[in-house]
């Protein structure tokens, strides 16, 4: 790796200032979803097993850059404390003497948490002045939040300067070798599937993937932008009017390598219960919610061929449990060709995280990425701030 790891630092009797990302999920209290805070345990515990005392911070949601009980991070703590064997000390403030003093009242052997980082203007601004304060906490700097790498701010980018050693974490150098392994060096088929309601948000993935994939599945309400650029009735189906001619150039210019849905799932109101039917070919009315039940066949045998697959974004409206089954046959295609024949295959972004792990099936593909937007900025071949920040080798 070209920057400092985890592994390259001494941890014994130092103050270890960990960015970790544990934005979750949350229903009043509870949380819905512990996948990103399970993912930082293995760096947590690395760094107690070496003497150190890991002091956390996170940001969580969007407060309006002021405290917020609603964006606590509290319950985060709670829970991390049934995760860990271990005392994990939660800190009503992020910086300054209040978390110094939690920081030094912590008995041996515990874990910091602090209070949300975005309680503060400064944090999305990389304020120099609140990263100093924050540096001030630890005597090394971890970055574990590789969903948050993407955003230069004072927890993941601003810190750095003020400290004298800043590596990665476990969670953040396997992001990083396992999609850099995908895109450097695939085993082919080289399959990407990419879902979502707008080509505006992936236009530079989309470029970027097919100078890279064998095969580029396109789900979800982006794909009626493609079908309509190409001369397809798509009813009342969600479009980008101002790409479909953007679209139509790179579905031509990429030599089939892009395929499209051929059957979709329509209702006549984009409701959970409203009542839909499959329409084959065109949508001459209503609004396509989901792929087919053919499109879902197509895509499963050219994912069963792959030897190497990305997947970032829901195939129909997957909130809606009528409209998910798209979504939820592109999860098991995954999980079948990792099981049955042994293919790297990566999954990112909030509604395919969802989909795996409600499938029961974030054990059987080969990795969960915790970062929907860092991953799609990587996959571009963009530098992310979060990672160029930290002490090169």
């Amino acid at each position: 790796m070209p920057k400092l790891t985890l592994d390259d630092l001494d941890l014994a009797g130092r103050r270890v200032l960990v960015r970790v990302d544990f934005n979750v999920p949350l229903d009043g209290t509870a949380i819905t979803d512990d996948t990103r805070i399970r993912g930082a345990l293995r760096t947590i515990r690395a760094i107690l097993e070496r003497g150190g005392t890991p002091i956390l911070m996170s940001h969580l949601g969007r407060p309006n850059s002021a405290p917020d009980p609603a964006y606590s991070l509290a319950p985060v703590a709670a829970h991390l404390r049934t995760l860990l064997e271990t005392p994990v000390i939660f800190s009503e403030a992020t910086f300054g003497e209040e978390a110094e003093q939690a920081i030094a009242d912590a008995p041996e052997g515990a874990v910091i948490l602090l209070e949300n980082t975005r309680f503060h203007a400064g944090e999305t601004k990389n304020d120099p002045e609140l990263s100093r304060k924050l540096a001030a906490l630890g005597d090394v700097f971890v970055s574990d939040a590789f969903g948050a790498a993407h955003r230069a701010h004072a927890s993941t980018v601003g810190v750095t300067a003020f400290v004298e050693q800043s590596a990665m974490g476990y969670l953040l150098q396997r992001e990083v070798e396992v999609l850099g392994e995908a895109l450097d060096e695939p085993e082919r088929p080289f399959v990407a599937v990419l879902g979502g309601a707008k080509v505006s948000d992936k236009l530079g993935v989309i470029k970027a993937l097919l100078a890279k994939v064998d095969r580029l599945l396109i789900g979800g309400a982006m794909s009626y932008t493609f079908l309509k650029g190409l001369g397809h009735a798509v009813g009342e189906s969600k479009v980008e009017d101002e790409l479909t001619d953007e679209a139509r150039r790179l579905f031509e210019a990429a030599r089939g390598q892009i395929v499209l849905p051929t059957d979709h799932v329509v209702a006549d109101a984009f409701e959970a219960d409203a009542a839909s039917r499959v329409v084959e070919g065109d949508i001459e009315r209503g609004m396509g919610l989901d792929i087919g039940p053919k499109t879902r066949e197509q895509y499963r045998r050219i994912l069963l061929e792959a030897r190497t697959v990305l997947w970032n974004g829901p195939m129909g409206v997957f909130e809606m449990e009528r409209f998910a089954a798209g979504t939820l046959a592109v999860a098991g295609a995954l999980a079948e060709a990792t099981r049955e024949h042994g293919a790297l295959t990566i999954v990112g972004g909030g509604d395919s995280v969802a989909a795996v792990t409600q499938a029961g099936y974030d054990d059987d593909v080969s990795h969960v990425s915790t970062g929907g937007g860092a991953m799609l900025e990587f996959i571009e071949g963009q530098d992310l701030p979060g990672i160029a920040a930290l002490t090169d080798r």
